[in-house]
């Protein structure tokens, strides 16, 4: 709800300010190592850390070795995830040994589950500060605990903040913004954890977010990244009297020469307002990311998902009866509890009709805590990899036919990248493109003809005038 919004208050920039005297008399310049695991919400809350930082009076590194302030921002979405983050914090072991004084933090998704937090507090004791995803406004009280007290610091309260206007962000990408419209998710889909870890929906001011908009635009932003888990979902139980069509609008109407992108859109959610707007709005980029996760109606049920196939490919029909060029991504997940071979061939037969140009594909991992953990899984892992490489060998040659149309079209890329000569750039459909170039393109629109394409990276040459 509206009333629910809380802005950071003086408290918080109080224990900012006794922070800064602290680590600037231990450690005169002190220097932070933060790194971010998982999703894009997971960036944009490292942005919020790293402001609070800087206004802590630390600087920024990329090698733990020289930090006074490690920060692992961690993810719970797939237990390789999880794996990962254990792997790396055991190597932090060394440096706390080397260097007593170093403060080593976790925080994010993974923290927010209680078995994990215990499994830190017994098994990594040089790990100082541990909190969830609900405790981010708080965190320079939570350094200046971990740096006067006696005791390691946990707080894992699971009550949400609210949303928190007002945090400090710091942005080392001023030509992508990372933009968050609301957080946490309402849906409880069987196989996920995020409601569990980020509580329940709540969405930012349609002010506040034109507000942020507005001045990462004015900053040099070229790209503007709407995020939430369901950004579909946007305003439900507010006053806002706006929903996310009316807000791409409204960040549609903003001047400056920039592109929209949003993510992650819930197929139940998905409206043909949505996708009017889309095609009426030039700044918003003509590419959909869009999970359906499974081809099975009988395995989107045991998911909890909320929409049929049909319904699916309703949306997808109608969203490419308005924009013909549009591009579709989605999320599959492959060997769901109690999936078959048979109900497994639907997803394959999805995937023909639709033509993704690109999937982001995941054997099923279990989450503690979520109805499917308990589900009974009858198909061995070495199926599993088999139904896996079935469906990305004939991913890629859906995709490669699907790009392969662009070939001779003239498209408009943002440039990211540049290394000897070739510069990479971004297209409104969210596909790379690679072409001679110079340094001076970076961080600008530039218009280009395809000339080739190769898997997923497009071949292409700037076009002059």
């Amino acid at each position: 709800m509206a009333e629910n919004l809380k802005i950071a208050d003086k408290a918080d920039f109080d224990y900012i300010d006794k922070v800064y005297e602290i680590v600037t008399e231990r450690w005169g310049t002190p220097l932070a190592y933060v790194r971010t695991f998982g999703c894009q919400q997971n960036v944009s809350d490292s942005e919020r850390l790293c402001g609070m930082l800087s206004h802590m009076g630390f600087g920024f590194t990329d090698s733990p070795e020289k930090a006074n302030l490690i920060l692992f921002n961690t993810c719970a979405v797939r237990e390789n995830a999880e794996d990962r983050v254990f792997g790396n914090v055991g190597h932090l072991k060394s440096i706390k040994e080397k260097r007593g004084d170093t403060l080593i933090g976790l925080c994010g998704c993974m923290m927010q589950q209680e078995h994990i937090a215990e499994k830190i507090k017994k098994s990594y004791p040089y790990v100082g500060l541990v909190f969830g995803t609900n405790r981010i406004k708080d965190f320079p009280e939570l350094v200046y605990k971990a740096l006067t007290g006696k005791k390691r610091v946990f707080d894992v309260a699971d009550a949400p903040d609210g949303i928190v206007e007002g945090v400090p962000v710091y942005r080392k990408d001023t030509v992508r913004a990372w933009l968050p419209i609301m957080y946490g998710c309402n849906n409880f889909c069987s196989y996920c954890i995020v409601p569990y870890v980020r509580g329940r929906e709540r969405s930012r001011s349609p002010e506040d977010i034109v507000r942020e908009a507005r001045e990462v635009i004015e900053k040099g932003a070229k790209e503007i990244n709407l995020l939430g888990q369901n950004v579909n979902s946007y305003g439900k139980g507010t006053d806002f009297n706006a929903d996310f069509p009316d807000l791409l609008e409204m960040i549609n109407g903003l001047e400056g020469d920039f592109i929209i992108r949003f993510m992650t859109s819930h197929p139940k959610d998905a409206t043909k307002k949505l996708f009017d707007t889309m095609a009426r709005c030039e700044k918003v980029a003509k590419h959909l990311h869009l999970p359906f996760q499974a081809g099975n109606n009988e395995v989107l049920k045991l998911m909890n998902r909320g929409y049929t196939r049909e319904q699916y490919m309703e949306l997808i029909l109608y969203a490419r009866e308005k924009m013909p060029d549009l591009a579709v991504t989605s999320d599959v997940i492959v060997g769901f509890p109690g999936e078959t071979y048979e109900q497994f061939r639907d997803t394959l037969d999805l995937i023909e009709k639709v033509e993704f140009t690109s999937l982001f594909t995941f054997i099923y991992s279990p989450r503690v805590g979520t109805p499917a953990a308990k589900m009974e899984d009858t198909v061995p892992h070495s199926e599993k990899v088999k139904w896996f490489t079935e469906l990305t060998s004939l991913q890629e040659r859906v995709a490669a036919k699907r790009i392969a149309t662009l070939k001779g079209q003239r498209l408009r890329a943002l440039v990211e990248s540049f290394d000897k000569g070739v510069a990479t750039g971004r297209t409104g459909y969210n596909l790379m493109v690679e072409f001679e170039g110079s340094e001076d393109m970076l961080g600008n629109f530039v218009e280009l003809e395809i000339i080739d394409t190769d898997g997923y990276t497009l071949k292409g040459v700037a076009v002059k005038g």
